[in-house]
């Protein structure tokens, strides 16, 4: 019988999430060392940053204000990059929580990583520079 997983339905479920995920990216060798290089030692302020994120985007709780591309626009990522963020967005939803916001939750990611390398090719191909 298959385990009963919660949806995410809480801000302590996000924080659960966004954690669980940082761990991951930071111990994957292909994307760990561009976020670390860029986030530095400023992780507690960008984990943060992430629960407003994703609780204003799945729960509907206006606690980020912002634009999320802008810190993104000169990264040296590819389409790989963004496969890997993917599958450890997915696999740590997976592992934790199953319903309707997972599902959403994952659903969103693919679209923002989609949109996201789209304006990042963007930029590299052209040599243009982002509005930030």
């Amino acid at each position: 019988m298959a385990e009963q997983k919660n949806d995410i339905t809480t801000i302590a479920d996000i924080r659960l999430l966004v954690d669980r995920f940082y761990i991951s990216v930071r111990e994957n060798e292909q994307i760990g060392p561009i976020f670390d290089a860029v986030i530095r030692d400023q992780w507690p302020q960008h984990l943060g940053k992430m629960y407003r994120f994703w609780e204003t985007v799945l729960l509907g709780n206006h606690t980020y204000f912002g634009s999320p591309f802008p810190p993104h626009a000169k990264l040296p990522v590819t389409r790989e990059h963004f496969d890997t963020w993917l599958h450890i967005w997915q696999q740590t939803i997976d592992t934790y929580f199953q319903g309707a916001k997972a599902d959403e939750a994952k659903w969103r990611a693919e679209k923002m990583a989609a949109m996201f390398l789209s304006k990042i090719e963007y930029y590299q191909s052209t040599g243009k520079t982002p509005l930030v």
